[in-house]
């Protein structure tokens, strides 16, 4: 019964940064999921799996998991890498590809 504390990324849907910066607590799955042969969904029968925890700090979510005894592990966030982009760089005459129409 192990543990997963890492912050989410912002979805390829998402434009800002709204619903990010916070931290989640996540169980590991204790056993593996099955293919109901009827409907061909997949099942598990870990409740834990369930479970997810929000904190707004990553401070708060090892203090929860060690006040109750859960061993975890703390996956840090990637930080996004930007190009700097400008917009005058489309009309450059020494540009590296040649522009066409």
């Amino acid at each position: 019964m192990s543990a997963r504390i890492f912050s989410p990324a912002k979805t390829a849907m998402q434009s800002g940064t709204a619903r990010t910066g916070y931290w989640v607590l996540e169980f590991d799955p204790e056993q593996p999921r099955k293919i109901d042969p009827l409907m061909g969904y997949t099942t598990s029968a870990d409740m834990k799996s369930q479970i997810r925890l929000t904190f707004e700090t990553r401070e708060e979510a090892i203090a929860y998991a060690q006040k109750n005894g859960i061993p975890y592990r703390v996956q840090e966030p990637k930080e996004r890498q930007r190009q700097a982009v400008s917009y005058s760089e489309n009309f450059r005459y020494d540009r590296r590809m040649p522009w066409t129409h």
